[in-house]
């Protein structure tokens, strides 16, 4: 073989190295992209809880119909972020968490099981995903049959979502329902929920569930924020002509502007990484 040939072969010979040797790194980088792993949180509940972007009321702007009313799981992602994984260890090690709401105004344990809503849940549920557990404030509405359910079918519809969770090797938490704007006594805002709050407590401890004491935790903040900045900056109470969906204002005491809806999500993320760690698998 002469010079010139011997050249070329080992030129030819090269390029073949070094294109085998970037075929291998693409394929690796395409493996570990796909082995990435994310674990699930699901948010089942009603309007306190749910995201009203997206597909909430198909065909609708959020910003013209409906902002801006928040739900708390609306907020709830940004808490996620991979810097904030670490403190999440041992319980979770994957390398994303995605929050799925699935929350839905009006829904009580009994409509949100009968709408199919919780169908979607299930069969979408991978070993290790999280399910958020918070109904209450429409199971407790006698005036309104369509939705109400008394205290033994509320705890009955949970023990079928934390039983169905564990089905799929999930992780159930049960969550109280969060505090409305009232009563007020004396400076100090008091439980409007009734038996509603004390039963999903009831169920926790009878099917060894881990769960967050919302209704008491979100009392305890809000009264320490007092009537005024609470009513103002975190509930539904709007002045005319400041939200194109509220051009008339607002007075609601039960859904949150995004201010109050932040408040609730960080409330629920810190007592969220506090029961994870205890959860029994």
């Amino acid at each position: 073989m002469n010079k010139k040939v011997f050249n070329i072969v080992s030129f030819l010979f090269v390029v073949l190295l070094l294109s085998a040797c970037q075929s291998q790194n693409i394929a690796q980088k395409a493996t570990a992209k796909h082995n990435k792993k994310v674990t699930h949180i699901f948010l089942i509940g009603d309007s306190t809880i749910a995201d009203y972007t997206g597909n909430y009321e198909p065909g609708k702007d959020y910003m013209k119909v409906r902002y801006p009313i928040t739900g708390w799981g609306q907020v709830f992602q940004p808490y996620f972020v991979k810097d904030s994984l670490a403190s999440l260890k041992p319980a979770i090690t994957t390398d994303s968490v995605a929050i799925i709401d699935r929350a839905h105004g009006g829904r009580s344990t009994r409509t949100f099981f009968q709408e199919g809503r919780w169908r979607y849940v299930y069969e979408h549920l991978q070993p290790n995903d999280y399910v958020i557990i918070q109904f209450g404030h429409n199971d407790g509405s006698e005036k309104n049959p369509e939705r109400y359910v008394n205290i033994e079918g509320y705890k009955e519809f949970l023990r079928l979502f934390v039983s169905q969770t564990r089905q799929k090797v999930g992780n159930p938490i049960i969550v109280t329902p969060v505090a409305r704007n009232y009563p007020w006594k004396d400076g100090k805002l008091e439980n409007v929920h009734g038996e509603y709050w004390q039963a999903p407590i009831d169920v926790a401890k009878e099917m060894n569930v881990p769960y967050i004491d919302l209704n008491k935790l979100s009392m305890e903040y809000f009264t320490k924020k007092g009537q005024d900045f609470t009513t103002n900056h975190y509930f539904m109470n709007l002045s005319e002509n400041v939200y194109e969906a509220y051009p008339k204002g607002q007075k609601d005491n039960t859904h949150f502007q995004p201010e109050g809806a932040k408040a609730v999500a960080s409330i629920v993320y810190q007592e969220f990484k506090k029961v994870i760690k205890t959860q029994k698998k």
